[in-house]
């Protein structure tokens, strides 16, 4: 395992402020950025092997490569908005460590010739906002921010914009249109936001991890940073662990260590007497595995061989002593509410899901249900404008694929309680 560097003293009084953050040698990557020449610096990012760490684990050197050249207005933009259920990793990226994201910031749109960046942030995240913006102030003080960073000859403006709670603006296109003051709603892809993006102009969007990770990179060099790790899938990897674990949390793994080690290792495994049932991988939209599924390493390639995927990285448990059918009620519940109503499948196949789920719940659903319910599941994957669709599709149809005989179980247990109710209300 390799040291940490996203969360390389986290914990240090006072490294929130630029101060500290200088004494430990920040910004410096930033300097020797500045000294490179953009097309080398992409190739930098482009050879780390850098997958983007909000979730489609896109590679970041490449999308950012997509950006055209040229004088036109070009944007980066900061997807914080995280608010995929399980997932609070950038929360304390941001509040331990803001101007490790700010370096990030500055060396990306160094990088594309951005003049402009925003950090869209989640409205929940009010003390997050405040640190950001202090930090920025200092930033700009200390001139990493504003007209000619460091004698450079570039200009960066950066400015925080609060969102106000969508899980749909989560979405890069949905972000870019709340961005702009509109509803917050995706947008047809193409043209993809490299191309037209932010008011039409060429636009990076990554999250605060990914480009958090950025100043490491031009510290270590692209060939040490793809060492970290295993194949396709470079470097470090911040994990939120949550649901029924000892020892709930974040950490920072390499990636390809053991799932099992991540569990029971760092968060400390399931309370005494409790077997795991299922563990989301990526956060609330991934498919389920279960516990015959613990030796798998934690890759991206890895989980999407094993049919789910890394997602964000936040890893949610759920032990024997829990539902399948109150999970999976819990989940359709939460996208068929977060769902925007743009496009059918995702606005009828959530709200849809959610009833049939409570049928199953109170017992008055049937087998057939169950096989309806997994086939729609399969028709709403890959049909919606964006993926909020496919993120309640995908773990509701793995859920019933796993656990069918417990769905059918509880269908029956609550069925024949219902009926010995009634007999007793009519013999008495």
């Amino acid at each position: 395992m390799t040291d940490h560097l996203l969360f390389s003293n986290i914990d240090e009084p006072g490294l929130r402020t630029i101060d500290v953050y200088e004494r430990r040698g920040g910004y410096g990557s930033l300097r020797k950025a500045l000294a490179t020449p953009r097309e080398e610096l992409i190739e930098t990012l482009k050879g780390s092997g850098l997958r983007g760490r909000g979730g489609a684990g896109f590679p970041m050197g490449l999308k950012a490569s997509f950006l055209p050249k040229g004088d036109m207005q070009k944007y980066v933009v900061v997807n914080a908005d995280e608010s995929e259920p399980g997932t609070f990793k950038d929360r304390e990226l941001m509040q331990k460590n803001p101007h490790q994201l700010i370096e990030g910031i500055v060396i990306a749109a160094y990088a594309v010739d951005a003049t402009i960046s925003f950090i869209y942030i989640r409205g929940e995240y009010v003390h997050q906002a405040d640190v950001l913006e202090a930090a920025i102030a200092e930033a700009y003080e200390r001139g990493y921010l504003g007209e000619n960073v460091l004698g450079s000859g570039f200009t960066l403006s950066l400015a925080v914009h609060r969102g106000a709670g969508a899980y749909i603006c989560g979405e890069e296109t949905g972000l870019l249109d709340s961005l702009e003051g509109k509803r917050g709603n995706p947008r047809l892809k193409p043209p993809f936001p490299a191309n037209q993006g932010l008011f039409q102009g060429p636009t990076l969007i990554n999250n605060v991890e990914t480009l958090s990770t950025l100043p490491h990179i031009v510290e270590l060099g692209s060939e040490r940073y793809a060492e970290i790790g295993v194949q396709n899938s470079a470097g470090t990897k911040l994990i939120s662990v949550s649901g029924q674990v000892r020892n709930p949390g974040n950490f920072e793994i390499e990636l390809g260590m053991s799932s099992r080690e991540i569990i029971f290792g760092l968060a400390g495994g399931t309370f005494e007497g409790r077997e795991i049932k299922l563990w989301f991988p990526g956060g609330s939209s991934s498919p389920v595995l279960t516990k015959d599924d613990l030796d798998l390493p934690y890759d991206f390639d890895t989980m999407a061989k094993a049919g789910t995927m890394l997602g964000s990285g936040a890893i949610i448990v759920v032990d024997d002593s829990t539902s399948v059918v109150d999970v999976a009620l819990k989940v359709a519940t939460f996208y068929a509410h977060e769902s925007c109503g743009k496009c059918t499948p995702c606005r009828e196949g959530t709200s849809w899901t959610r009833k049939m789920l409570t049928r199953v719940k109170d017992g008055s659903a049937t087998p057939m249900d169950l096989d309806i319910m997994a086939s729609v599941q399969e028709r709403i994957i890959g049909n919606c404008l964006c993926v909020l669709g496919d993120a309640m599709a995908m773990p509701i149809g793995s859920m019933i694929a796993k656990f069918r005989g417990e769905f059918e179980d509880h269908i029956e247990r609550v069925r024949a309680e219902q009926e010995r109710a009634i007999l007793a209300g009519v013999s008495g």
